[in-house]
């Protein structure tokens, strides 16, 4: 496994790899890798000739008072895993590199952003959809692969392809679970033993909701409150939001006509933790 740590070195690798007529396929992470990643850099095995996977703590996605500075961080421990998975290239920029005194150019998707995440979170996905454009600018990916747990990125992230006309397939890859349904994430290090009990809860929430959609309940409104109604039985989780969305527009719907997305978000502790369910016939 290579280690490339300049832009100009990541670029100028990618180029020769594409001039040899290989397929790159590329993860994006933040690191502290989990079997979640695993399961990423898994289908780029599958998916492309060469594997990179970037590793960047992308400080412009973080708003004031987030966890920026103590964001689970641990190179070696990454690195080891990243080379065990079968990565052909690790990709590490520094942030001076990524944002030089004087950087001033931003990609922002509009309408996908605002609900969810995007409400809570103002500038997050402005500089997801920034920092994902550089990446893509760099690594010049044939495919790119992101995770569904983080599913109101991946619609930004297929937009902004869309709309900018970028050459990069986007491939979204199903959430990976615990064994008692918590969805991984490099936050989950954040809670105490009693706050990991409790967070199995979001899942079941959510599951609860997925029922009341099976049985034929198509209101989103009743559905919501059905999966509030199970949050609420634990005190230690506040709830953030919880939502019924149209998958594509990731706007609320009042009814189901087919597919809808199910998505919560809560804090535990210190942790802020996502989920969601697509519902579909």
């Amino acid at each position: 496994m290579r280690v490339v740590e300049s832009i100009k070195g990541m670029q100028d690798l990618s180029e020769s790899l594409r001039r040899q007529g290989k397929v790159i396929a590329f993860v994006p992470t933040m690191g502290y890798f989990h079997k979640g990643h695993l399961k990423l850099f898994e289908e780029g095995r599958k998916r492309g000739d060469v594997l990179v996977v970037s590793l960047f703590v992308n400080p412009i996605q973080f708003g004031k008072g987030e966890d920026f500075e103590t964001y689970p961080r641990d190179f070696e421990r990454d690195k080891g895993l990243a080379e065990e998975a079968g990565v052909d290239v690790l990709f590490t920029p520094s942030a001076e590199e990524m944002y030089p005194e004087g950087f001033q150019t931003y990609v922002t998707v509009e309408r996908v952003t605002k609900n969810l995440c995007g409400a809570f979170r103002p500038g997050h996905f402005k500089g997801v959809t920034t920092v994902v454009a550089k990446l893509f600018n760099i690594v010049k990916p044939h495919i790119a692969i992101f995770g569904e747990k983080d599913y109101q990125q991946l619609v930004t992230v297929r937009r902004m392809v869309k709309d900018l006309n970028m050459d990069v397939e986007v491939v979204g890859v199903p959430t990976v679970r615990e064994d008692d349904g918590l969805a991984m994430s490099s936050r989950n290090t954040y809670l105490s033993p009693e706050e990991r009990k409790a967070a199995t809860l979001l899942y079941r929430a959510l599951k609860e909701g997925e029922r009341l959609y099976r049985e034929g309940e198509r209101n989103g409104r009743n559905i919501v409150k059905a999966v509030e109604s199970v949050l609420r039985r634990e005190s230690l989780i506040r709830i953030e939001y919880v939502k019924v969305c149209d998958p594509e527009t990731i706007e609320d719907l009042e009814t189901i006509e087919e597919r809808a997305l199910l998505a919560l978000a809560a804090r535990i502790g210190k942790a802020r933790l996502i989920d969601n369910l697509l519902l579909s016939p």
